[in-house]
Formats: C-alpha cells, sequence, structure tokens
C-alpha cells in the first residue's frame, strides 16, 4: 500500500506517496507537521491547528495529502464549487473537481496529470517531467467562451489508448497566473508532450507515436 494514515487528537492524516509530485506546500508550509528527511516518524498531525492541517491538504495539488476531523465535521475531499484545471508551467495538469477517472469517482477531488508524456505512472504525474527537460507555458492565450450554466458537478477524465485525455464535464481551463482561458463541456488535453496548441491534443501523439494506456 503507498498510503499512510497518522490519527492524531483531532485530525486524521493520509498520504499517498503513489500520487505526491513533491510540490513541497506541507513541508515547506508547515514543517513541524511534515518533517521532511527523518527516519521513523515524519507525519505529525498534532503539531498544529486542525485548521492549519486542512489547509495544508486543500493546498495539495495533487490529492496525496487527505485530512479529515475526527468527528466527522469536515474533510478535505469535499468537491470544489467550480471544476478547474490548473495548467503548470514546464509541468503537469493540475485538476480540482469531483473527480472520475475512467469513470470511477475518485477519493479525492485533486490530481496533478502528466502531461509530458514521460510520467511511468500515467495518468498521473510522478515529476518525470523534470528530469526530461519538459517546457510547456503555463499561460495559454485565452479563448472565446461563454459562462457555463453549472459550474462543478462530475467531471470524468478518459484517457484514449495511445492518445490524449478526454475530459467531459463542466471545467475552467485556469493559467498559472490565476486567469480562466477557456471554459467547456467537453475538450481533449494533450499528454503526449508534443502538441503545439498545448494544454490542448492536436494530433501530434500519432506522429511522435505515443504510446499509453
Amino acid at each position: 500500500m503507498s498510503e499512510e494514515v497518522v490519527k492524531g487528537s483531532k485530525v486524521t492524516i493520509r498520504f499517498d506517496s503513489h500520487r505526491c509530485v513533491h510540490s513541497r506546500n506541507c513541508v515547506l508550509g508547515h514543517p513541524d507537521v511534515f518533517v521532511p528527511n527523518v527516519k521513523g516518524e515524519w507525519i505529525h498531525p498534532d503539531a498544529a491547528s486542525a485548521e492549519e492541517v486542512m489547509h495544508v491538504a486543500l493546498a495539495c495539488p495533487s490529492g496525496a495529502i487527505r485530512v479529515s476531523h475526527n468527528d466527522g465535521s469536515a474533510t478535505s475531499d469535499t468537491p470544489p464549487l467550480v471544476n478547474t484545471v490548473r495548467v503548470r508551467e514546464n509541468g503537469p495538469l493540475a485538476i480540482e473537481a469531483e473527480l472520475q477517472i475512467r469513470g470511477e469517482p475518485q477519493a479525492t477531488p485533486r490530481a496533478t496529470l502528466c502531461r509530458c508524456g514521460e510520467s511511468k505512472r500515467k495518468p498521473f504525474c510522478d515529476g518525470s517531467h523534470a528530469a526530461a527537460g519538459f517546457t510547456a507555458s503555463g499561460e495559454p492565450a485565452a479563448k472565446e467562451f461563454v459562462a457555463l450554466e453549472v459550474r462543478n458537478g462530475p467531471l470524468n477524465v478518459q484517457p484514449l489508448a495511445n492518445g490524449p485525455l478526454m475530459v467531459v464535464g463542466n471545467l475552467e481551463i485556469v493559467s498559472g497566473t490565476g486567469r480562466t482561458t477557456d471554459k467547456v463541456t467537453k475538450t481533449f488535453l494533450c499528454r503526449c508532450g508534443h502538441s503545439k496548441n498545448k494544454p490542448y491534443c492536436d494530433g501530434s501523439h500519432k506522429a511522435a507515436g505515443f504510446v499509453a494506456d
């Protein structure tokens, strides 16, 4: 199992190393709760208030950290009011939504999905973009769009064989600096790393010989 579960007096922290992309929001924001580079126990739920620990989970883009109050009053797994995908500069797609992958509901509404084509854990990012020297803007050009009637709800991400991520559901595409660049109910996002129209697919995966389930 890749998941660690640590229960404190007020909150329980779940950490899934399989999803972690080392954004380091946790160890930089609360090094008292998440203590890096130590042997043995490194997660300490009681080192900060329940609200502060919850904030760390909500700031984790990959969903690797999940937090729930032991009395059942709050959880970081609550879907957002607005479904978004944030385009990370030279990095993955960070999704926050009532998320389904291949039609399967996910335990957490957050995930970082590979867009460089090099991850060994597709469709999830595993940090391979750094070693691969992947370059892609986090500031795509804005498109003309109309307001969505509903901004949340189920969002299904279907990785197409040897092709892009087909995303169906209400979604706002957001740049790395927070600009909404598009609003869609269905789109195809590049995951081979070769599109000339990132973050969208332009069919380049065929010429590149991209292979992925």
